[in-house]
């Protein structure tokens, strides 16, 4: 079976957290460097952390955004591909995006040809 494609949707926190020391930085950016060498086969994108603020087009028009109605806002992305969900799950959970208190991780499959 062909490796189907998986978005990966960073999630945070909306409320102010306190910056991470400088010990701590190294740590989440050492686990960030060996969690993509280990999953280097899966990552089709490392997409990126997304800029705070944005558009949101509607039918009525363009408005600011994002629309914040939630506790958390989507910080950034990737795609991964692999054989299952169940995979693209394990690869999520290892990431280490997932480090800080109030993160998580979306994991949607990507229909299409």
């Amino acid at each position: 079976m062909a490796d189907r494609k998986y978005l990966l949707l960073q999630r945070g926190a909306t409320e102010k957290q306190e910056a991470p020391s400088p010990g701590q930085m190294e740590e989440m950016y050492a686990a960030f460097n060996a969690w993509k060498e280990k999953y280097k086969a899966n990552i089709v994108t490392m997409g990126g952390r997304l800029a705070p603020g944005g558009k949101v087009l509607t039918v009525s028009g363009v408005m600011d955004g994002p629309l914040i109605e939630s506790k958390e806002i989507i910080g950034g992305y990737m795609v991964v591909a692999t054989e299952s969900y169940d995979h693209a799950l394990e690869i999520a959970q290892g990431c280490p995006g997932l480090i800080r208190p109030g993160s998580s991780c979306e994991v949607r499959e990507i229909m299409g040809p």
